[in-house]
């Protein structure tokens, strides 16, 4: 990546890169959000199905508890001079035999860095799913999602790792009833500083 690069000629790139040539010929655009002033980045996997046809990342039930979780309206999750939506891909991975395939390795190393080098506000990284904590978490993080999540404490003041709000995770939620009292009340907090 050239170091002139703008929020314009990366996402161009993106369009442009022969790996996203058949998301281009669905006519699908590449789905996320970034902004020269955001505070916050949500890293997920990658966008589902309706989000995709939608052309809006986290259109779904899913972005609907992920704000409420925030703690934040849907006009500031959209402002991307608040908040970057960094899925770790930006286009729809297709349905595997158990939910949407995973997303495709090596995307969020060429295109992550370039965005985030324009973003120098980031005061909360927002780690959303066992993906984006692999990446970016790699020996930090736990053996599982749930460890993970529940070592929170040790990733602050600056991450927050997350379960996916998937509706389908019910059960997840359900099982570990200290993510709902423990976890999100200080996630609502470091959010808040974050936009402060």
């Amino acid at each position: 990546m050239s170091a002139t690069m703008t929020f314009e000629s990366i996402r161009q790139a993106i369009v442009d890169d022969a790996e996203n040539a058949a998301a281009r010929e669905l006519g699908h655009e590449p789905l996320y959000a970034a902004g020269a002033g955001a505070r916050v980045a949500v890293v997920g996997q990658a966008p589902g199905r309706k989000a995709q046809e939608s052309g809006l990342a986290w259109n779904d039930a899913s972005g609907k508890k992920l704000m409420d979780w925030l703690g934040v309206s849907e006009p500031q999750f959209r402002d991307p001079d608040l908040f970057a939506l960094l899925p770790m891909d930006f286009f729809y991975p297709g349905k595997g035999g158990s939910g949407d395939l995973p997303p495709r390795k090596g995307f969020a190393a060429r295109w992550h860095t370039p965005l985030l080098e324009l973003m120098p506000d980031i005061r909360l990284t927002v780690l959303v799913g066992s993906y984006a904590q692999a990446y970016y978490l790699e020996e930090r993080a736990g053996r599982t999602l749930t460890d993970t999540v529940r070592a929170y404490r040790d990733y602050l003041p600056d991450v927050v790792p997350l379960v996916h709000p998937s509706p389908l995770n019910f059960r997840w939620q359900a099982r570990n009833p200290w993510f709902l009292t423990d976890v999100v009340p200080v996630l609502r907090e470091r959010v808040a500083a974050a936009l402060a």
